[in-house]
């Protein structure tokens, strides 16, 4: 008998932000399967669950390793950190489901279940960055080329959005950040742009900052940081980044 294939956003990863129905569906799974870092962050409240981890970069072995427990008759929790389809791994599973069909496993034995994003969480830190039109873009190319993503950041000042940028540095991409601002200045984005950024978002340590597009050029960021830039119109009122939602105040 074919198991269940529940692909959950766990939000930042604290049991207060994340959905009754994702923690009801983790307590409920045979197995949770994850990214290490996020198997650590839920450990403390399924103690006699059975857990399987891979580092990263190995996404589609966790995918395949879900499979195989579903074929197995088992229920499983596939975490994702935020939201599974905010670059999580739903899209990823059903990719791979043509692969799983004549094991007889089709859509209906999978569930998408879904969580609060970063761009979500850390607007709530920062004030109100993206409470009119905005877009969520990530700086990182291990899957991206960043040719892409230099002409989505230009797309995005040129439309006047507000944006979520995720993935804005690691070891190896350490001056992304600053890239993308000159890039933000170059198409047009005036130096004094309301911006802000969240470290650890509803984690220990969380660290948040207001800042010109300018000052952010030059921020000190990590991986577990989300930037985000306002529009033309958006402002630092009271230490709180503000996009004007357009009602006559």
């Amino acid at each position: 008998m074919t198991g269940h294939i529940y692909i959950i956003g766990m939000g930042p990863g604290y049991k207060e932000m994340m959905t009754d129905e994702a923690y009801q569906a983790m307590k409920n799974a045979d197995v949770i399967v994850g990214y290490t870092v996020y198997i650590d962050l839920v450990k403390e409240h399924f103690p006699d669950k059975e857990f399987f981890t891979t580092p990263m970069r190995q996404e589609v072995e966790r995918c395949k390793a879900c499979y195989d427990f579903a074929k197995d008759g088992k229920i499983v929790a596939f975490i994702c950190s935020g939201d599974a389809g905010v670059y999580g791994m739903a899209a990823p599973m059903y990719e791979l489901l043509p692969e799983y069909e004549s094991q007889n496993i089709t859509a209906d034995d999978i569930t998408v279940i879904p969580g609060v994003t970063a761009a979500i969480s850390g607007a709530a830190q920062l004030g109100a960055p993206i409470n009119h039109d905005f877009c969520v873009i990530s700086l990182s190319d291990l899957l991206t080329p960043w040719e892409t993503i230099e002409r989505r950041l230009i797309a995005a000042i040129q439309g006047d959005f507000a944006m979520a940028i995720y993935n804005p540095s690691s070891k190896k991409r350490h001056d992304y950040l600053e890239k993308a601002c000159q890039i933000m200045l170059d198409a047009g984005a005036d130096k004094n742009r309301a911006c802000g950024y969240v470290e650890n978002i509803g984690r220990e340590g969380t660290k948040t900052v207001v800042c010109t597009l300018d000052e952010l050029k030059n921020a000190q960021v990590n991986m577990f940081t989300t930037v985000f830039v306002g529009n033309s119109k958006s402002e630092i009122i009271q230490g709180k980044l503000v996009t004007k939602r357009g009602y006559e105040i």
